[in-house]
């Protein structure tokens, strides 16, 4: 047994339980408080299982969900940056390559490699499974927001052609999730949740 490699490994599981206490502006559904970016992963892994059949092209789901377990383990170093902060989302790519940095080198070299290698897919969206787990990840905090009455967006003032610019991105990963999620944005434009 390679004593070095277990002791990398522990320490960088250790390390992500950080993860539980980076709090998103996105409430649970019961409206009770915001969920925190390990609780957003774990919901996106489970829309993917579910949702996997509405992918527009064939994805490897082992992949996707490798992919959605590291997307934000950056956040540990970088913070949850709020999607509709125009000013935080400019330095937010930068933040997130030196935690990427930092966090993926933790591990030993070839699950460093692996880990980073999944997180920088995710971030280019260029392959099937990347984009269909940029698809779920839009679609997550949307359906809470939704059922959670859309208190965060009215609490910010969101617009509607913010959320349509922010969500449509999801059409390229499932044409029939951003049919969902259209009809939800209406409904809360229509219930005034989401601001004209």
């Amino acid at each position: 047994m390679n004593s070095e490699r277990l002791s990398r490994q522990i320490e960088f599981l250790v390390e992500m339980d950080k993860l539980k206490n980076v709090v998103r502006q996105t409430l649970l559904v019961d409206g009770a408080r915001q969920e925190n970016s390990a609780e957003h992963s774990w919901h996106l892994a489970l829309l993917a299982m579910v949702l996997v059949e509405h992918a527009k092209q064939p994805v490897d789901l082992f992949r996707v969900i490798k992919m959605i377990l590291v997307h934000d383990l950056v956040e540990i170093d970088a913070g949850d940056t709020y999607c509709y902060d125009e000013e935080a989302n400019l330095s937010k790519a930068e933040r997130e390559i030196n935690a990427a940095d930092r966090i993926f080198s933790l591990l030993p070299d070839d699950q460093a490699l692996e880990f980073r290698s999944l997180w920088n897919e995710f971030e280019s969206r260029q392959t099937a499974d990347a984009i269909f787990a940029a698809s779920l990840d839009r679609l997550q905090p949307l359906l809470n927001n939704f059922r959670s009455g859309g208190f965060m967006w009215q609490k910010h003032g969101i617009r509607k052609e913010q959320v349509f610019r922010r969500n449509s991105p999801m059409a390229d990963g499932s044409p029939i999730l951003w049919e969902f999620a259209q009809n939800m944005i209406k409904d809360a434009i229509s219930n005034g949740w989401i601001g004209e």
